[in-house]
């Protein structure tokens, strides 16, 4: 596994990039204030690392809301689609070795695990889409409609959004 920090080199940079997408998508975060974010990023290494390690795999991190109970900021996978370094996998480690044919190089579960994310639920999903994005699923009359299929199914275009709490 890698090591789980970045330099201050990369943290300025990943800092400098998320701030742009804030300032960029202030629909996704109202009323929160950038450097009350910063301010919690800077103590958070590890979370500044994990965001990182979305950000590398397609996933557009960006702050969709706080929560109260816990004082943390809540970051989602916002890009357009499913996050590019996080596709043609199975759901979990049985699913993968399951697989006897076309076998996928990883399960969500395990990356999601190693990258310090979780995966989002299908709440979590629903509210993602209301800030203007969608599932992997079937977007039809203004409404994304969810499927079903077995853990050790994977395509091409479907990956898994995960979420980060600072």
């Amino acid at each position: 596994m890698a090591t789980q920090t970045l330099s201050p080199a990369q943290s300025e940079e990943l800092l400098g990039l998320l701030k742009a997408r804030f300032e960029k998508h202030p629909h996704r975060h109202r009323h929160i204030e950038w450097a009350d974010v910063h301010a919690k990023l800077q103590q958070s290494p590890r979370a500044l690392w994990s965001l990182n390690e979305m950000e590398i795999t397609g996933g557009e991190p960006d702050v969709v809301g706080y929560d109260e109970g816990t004082g943390e900021y809540i970051f989602y996978d916002c890009s357009p689609e499913s996050p590019k370094g996080r596709r043609s996998i199975c759901y979990d480690h049985q699913a993968l070795e399951s697989r006897k044919e076309h076998k996928p190089a990883d399960s969500a579960l395990n990356m999601a695990a190693d990258m310090g994310v979780e995966l989002l639920n299908e709440q979590q999903y629903r509210e993602l889409q209301q800030l203007g994005a969608a599932i992997f699923c079937d977007r039809r009359y203004n409404q994304v409609f969810t499927y079903h299929n077995g853990a050790e199914s994977y395509y091409a275009a479907r990956g898994f959004r995960g979420m980060v709490r600072v």
